[in-house]
């Protein structure tokens, strides 16, 4: 009787083990961060300002959001780019973009982590950034001015909105990102990761693309889950193998 229970119980946990592993892992495709101003779930949004329009069709930002990234100091976060004095125009556009993408993209899913933080519950780590997108947004800002290295801490906060912390000078960028991998790696505590591959190779996200040519970051998030799936099937072969042995001795 007891070899029958354990037999059984043996099967069933092959069987939840090759079931866990089948499953598909949908929740990383067409998914919204656990974040400040991210909605529950992608849906259309028509009205998305300027640069967060290619959005529209799918996005996880609301246009009040879309709206207040626009702007020098909005209430999303009270950033500054301003800190060391104005940051030039061509070099704020990308900050914009980032914002939007951060904001809006459906398609991050892959890089989604939990995290304990008093603002949110999930970020972005390592996102595979188009080497073009990081550069031009690199060659951009290298005669605008910053004070530091990583913007997501260290900050004086005390005035309301960021401002460099004492002893921290301003200096032109490539100061504190000499290569343009510095600069998207570090900036965000790593939430990009430049990637070696271009734009179009359905391998790396977009941070600037033509909606009516469609989101090519939805094939790379794919491209990305399903290569997730699979390594969380083969991350449980050791326990199916275990099982599996264990089976004749109990059939004996």
């Amino acid at each position: 009787m007891v070899r029958t229970v354990t037999t059984q119980l043996l099967l069933l946990l092959v069987w939840g083990a090759v079931v866990w592993a089948a499953q598909p892992r949908t929740e990383l495709l067409n998914v919204c961060m656990d974040a400040k101003y991210h909605k529950e779930k992608p849906s259309p949004e028509d009205k998305l300002h300027e640069q967060c329009s290619p959005w529209k069709k799918n996005a996880c930002c609301s246009v009040n959001t879309s709206q207040e990234a626009h702007k020098d100091v909005s209430y999303l976060y009270r950033f500054n780019w301003d800190h060391c004095g104005l940051m030039k125009p061509a070099c704020k556009r990308h900050f914009i973009q980032d914002t939007c993408l951060y904001e809006c993209s459906p398609n991050l899913g892959p890089w989604i982590q939990e995290v304990n933080q008093s603002w949110r519950k999930e970020r972005i780590l390592n996102v595979p950034l188009c080497k073009e997108d990081c550069q031009s947004w690199w060659e951009d800002c290298r005669t605008s001015y910053t004070c530091k290295s990583n913007w997501h801490e260290g900050w004086n906060w005390t005035s309301g909105s960021n401002q460099c912390p004492v002893n921290a000078a301003c200096h032109p960028f490539n100061f504190y990102f000499p290569t343009p991998a510095a600069l998207c790696n570090e900036i965000w505590s790593h939430s990009y990761k430049v990637s070696n591959y271009s734009r179009g190779s359905g391998r790396c996200i977009q941070m600037w693309f033509d909606p009516t040519q469609g989101n090519p970051n939805e094939e790379v998030a794919r491209f990305y889950a399903e290569a997730m799936n699979g390594a969380g099937f083969c991350g449980t072969w050791p326990l199916l193998l275990g099982l599996a042995l264990m089976l004749p001795l109990q059939l004996s």
